[in-house]
């Protein structure tokens, strides 16, 4: 396996599957199946493979679209991806992770386990309790965020005044220099 393939980034897809075997690809880099794989083995009460979902935020946005705690963004059963591939046993998994790194990541997800008390299966029902380790968790992640974001401003704030500031040095030597240049 080539090992220059793990520092892609997690919606880009690898000529890998999770076995480490490599897989053929079509022209994007969409993994191709074998004709003897597909639809046909999906059992009838499965959801089909989402056709359309060639990056993470589209797989994201079908998953939104036909699952209720990821449209309302309710705290997630820990082995939620098992329950995914489970009803849409076509979906690439790589794919999957991200879109779900992504939601899990989201501020909306994070303020909503912030003060959850139970977990949600794909289906709507409810699972096991969000821990408070969890809970802990979300908020940590949500203060640090908003740290972030506050020194960011700062910085942008202070380079902005450091260039107002430079703009009025320069304004003023122009205007000393423009000065002392009639007299003489």
């Amino acid at each position: 396996m080539n090992t220059s393939l793990t520092s892609q980034p997690a919606d880009i897809n690898a000529n890998a599957d999770d076995t480490g075997a490599d897989v053929d690809t079509t022209a994007n880099g969409q993994p191709t199946q074998p004709e003897s794989e597909g639809t046909a083995n999906a059992t009838p009460a499965a959801a089909p493979a989402p056709a359309g979902a060639t990056s993470a935020r589209a797989l994201l946005k079908e998953l939104q679209q036909q699952f209720v705690p990821f449209r309302d963004s309710l705290p997630l059963s820990i082995g939620i991806d098992k329950q995914i591939l489970a009803s849409m046993p076509g979906i690439d998994r790589k794919l999957m992770r991200a879109a779900l790194g992504i939601h899990t990541g989201s501020q909306r997800y994070l303020r909503t386990m912030e003060k959850a008390t139970v977990r949600y299966n794909l289906d709507g029902t409810t699972g096991a309790e969000v821990t408070d380790v969890h809970r802990k968790h979300a908020k940590d992640t949500l203060q640090e965020r908003f740290r972030k974001e506050a020194d960011r401003k700062k910085a942008e704030r202070d380079a902005a005044a450091e260039e107002d500031a430079n703009r009025r040095r320069q304004e003023k030597l122009e205007q000393l220099s423009a000065k002392f240049s009639r007299k003489g």
